[in-house]
């Protein structure tokens, strides 16, 4: 397990998840909102209109449910507001950050 940060144009959140996730951030975050929230059946709650609404807690619970069950990702630390990562605290800004 590894930590990351993840963002939904609010706080800075980071979250211990899978290896495989972390060293993959970019992919799996856009396999999520790009394919996933607009296709699948298990997705359906967070289509709204013409649009879908989520944020990273949504992307943890998909990865959690459907693509890593055995190896549950989660919350480490709230770090609010970092103006989407720029203003990381030092000691995090080599961690892997999405903002959604």
């Amino acid at each position: 397990m590894k930590e990351i940060i993840l963002s939904a144009d609010g706080d800075s959140i980071i979250y211990s998840v899978p290896d495989a996730v972390a060293d993959n951030l970019g992919e799996y975050c856009i396999e999520f909102c790009d394919n996933w929230l607009w296709k699948s059946p298990d997705a359906k709650r967070y289509r709204k209109g013409p649009g879908v609404c989520y944020n990273e807690s949504d992307f943890i619970d998909y990865l959690n449910k459907y693509i890593f069950p055995e190896q549950k990702s989660v919350l480490v630390k709230n770090l609010g507001w970092t103006n989407l990562g720029k203003n990381l605290p030092s000691e995090y800004k080599s961690l892997p950050y999405f903002n959604f």
